[in-house]
């Protein structure tokens, strides 16, 4: 299977059981730019690594230093197969194309709910953002009510944020982080929204209250990322059919 480059990843398909989410630090817009680059060419030069992995896309951080990486696994053990016989090959050649890169941890989340775009909305994310939300302690059954509580701020809310395209929020499968990847028309929607009042992208309403005052959170963050990369492998051509018997006789 060969590689197919794309504007972003379908994050409403329902065949991802997993997700892998990382940060590199590189450390200067120069090099942000050459080893996005450097994935780029580390992955075209080879083929499609896995049947097991769906997508993988990195956006470029805003403060000109990280990036974000988001992968989609079919499962965990298509992931283990990959870091057995393919991620120090695509890495070491990134590392000699961009020396002293700092990779800052990994995680792996299922995907839990989204926020989808209506009929007929076309928007093409500028930005995208991420949140990540830390608890004080491993419960899934927790992670999944945050966000279901988050849910219902956002269908209560009198006068959503404009810029926004959608939302799809991930659950750690340790049980102590939740993470969404928002999409966004542009960065500046996103500081608009943030900006207006409200604590947050949401109005104020007990709603958004009881979200910003839950029980248990104890930190996380804020990034916004410009869309840089994103692939999943070509589709294989569809088998030519059989001839039928005596056909062509």
């Amino acid at each position: 299977m060969s590689v197919r480059f794309q504007s972003r990843p379908d994050l409403a398909r329902n065949d991802v059981g997993l997700v892998k989410a990382s940060t590199w630090d590189v450390g200067t817009p120069e090099r942000q730019r050459r080893t996005i680059e450097a994935v780029r060419k580390a992955w075209d030069d080879r083929e499609w690594p896995h049947r097991g992995l769906l997508s993988y896309t990195v956006h470029a951080g805003e403060d000109g230093k990280t990036l974000f990486h988001y992968s989609q696994w079919s499962g965990e053990q298509a992931y283990q197969d990959f870091f057995r016989h393919g991620r120090d090959e695509r890495n070491a050649d990134i590392d000699a194309a961009v020396p002293g890169i700092r990779r800052l941890g990994l995680h792996t989340l299922e995907p839990y709910r989204s926020t989808l775009p209506g009929e007929g909305d076309a928007r093409e994310p500028g930005c995208v953002v991420i949140v990540d939300v830390e608890f004080d302690g491993a419960d899934k059954a927790r992670q999944r009510d945050w966000v279901d509580t988050v849910f219902e701020a956002l269908g209560t809310d009198p006068a959503p944020a404009p810029g926004g395209i959608s939302a799809h929020f991930h659950v750690g499968v340790d049980g102590t982080r939740v993470l969404n990847y928002a999409e966004w028309e542009s960065a500046q929607d996103h500081v608009d929204a943030l900006a207006a009042p409200g604590d947050g992208v949401g109005s104020r309403t007990p709603q958004w209250e009881r979200v910003q005052s839950y029980p248990g959170v104890t930190g996380g963050g804020v990034h916004r990322y410009a869309p840089a990369l994103s692939m999943e492998p070509e589709p294989e051509p569809e088998p030519e059919p059989e001839p039928e018997p005596g056909a062509g006789a």
